[in-house]
């Protein structure tokens, strides 16, 4: 079993790491949508943060489904 400080060793580095490939796609990303190409590191990590807050209870709630037989 995870304890709380070996979840949040984890989460952070992923995090910082999720900003910057985040921040390296963007521009891929912001041509197929017409948005502005440039993304600083700090903004790319506000859209990092809002799609893991976003993201993360569906991802649980989804384990808990059918598809996984829990």
């Amino acid at each position: 079993m995870m304890g709380c400080g070996a979840i949040f060793g984890a989460a952070v580095p992923g995090f910082f790491l999720s900003s910057w490939f985040t921040m390296l796609l963007w521009g891929v990303i912001a041509d197929r949508l017409a948005i502005p190409t440039t993304l600083s590191y700090v903004d790319a990590m506000i859209v990092t943060i809002s799609l893991w807050i976003v993201l993360a209870p569906l991802a649980v709630s989804a384990g808990k489904g059918k598809w996984f037989n829990k």
